[in-house]
């Protein structure tokens, strides 16, 4: 049986809010307000407390405008590996899903790469990503159903696909142990 990745250590979302937000030229209660949290949740991740689901940390990302990955990556050392079940993963409040980013998006490109476990029994809904985002799909173990609202396509091990990320889609877990490689492309 898989083990279950470390969950990513506070400090890195932290850190990388504080910039963002900086950046973005936003306060608290503006970011907080744009990306539908309490204020009070947001004081708490960029004081490096709480515990943030993956829909609160997209939540985030799009009301700053930046890819998901600018929030939850560690700083990268010249060579980097990253063993099975050993990455920074982020879990969902409404699903199995969880998440381990592989692979940040460097300065100047416009992809992040994640390796992701998915089990039966729930459909991990995700809101529109910024504009532009076209996402990657490429199974490795199980089967998943996944793809924009409407539209989703069944997967096995070895099929790909790709479609757009900035409309609602959906991955759901059709048989146990469902493992996939998710590439998301900010165009």
């Amino acid at each position: 049986m898989n083990e279950v990745p470390a969950r990513l250590p506070m400090d890195w979302i932290a850190a990388a809010l504080k910039r963002e937000r900086g950046r973005a030229g936003l306060s608290l209660s503006e970011l907080a307000k744009r990306a539908g949290i309490a204020k009070s949740t947001l004081s708490q991740l960029e004081a490096a407390s709480g515990n943030p689901s993956m829909e609160t940390i997209w939540a985030l990302a799009v009301a700053l405008g930046v890819p998901f990955s600018a929030l939850v990556e560690s700083p990268a050392p010249a060579v980097q590996v990253i063993r099975a079940g050993q990455g920074p993963t982020v879990h969902s409040d409404q699903s199995s899903y969880l998440a381990s980013l592989l692979s940040a998006c460097p300065p100047g490109a416009r992809r992040d790469l994640y390796a992701v476990w998915l089990e039966p029994g729930t459909v991990r809904s995700s809101e529109p990503h910024i504009p532009g985002t076209v996402e990657h799909i490429v199974v490795s173990e199980g089967t998943v159903k996944a793809g924009p609202h409407g539209e989703a396509v069944e997967l096995g091990p070895g099929d790909y696909m790709s479609y757009r990320g900035d409309v609602p889609h959906s991955y759901e877990a059709l048989a146990p142990g469902t493992r996939f490689v998710l590439v998301m492309q900010h165009l």
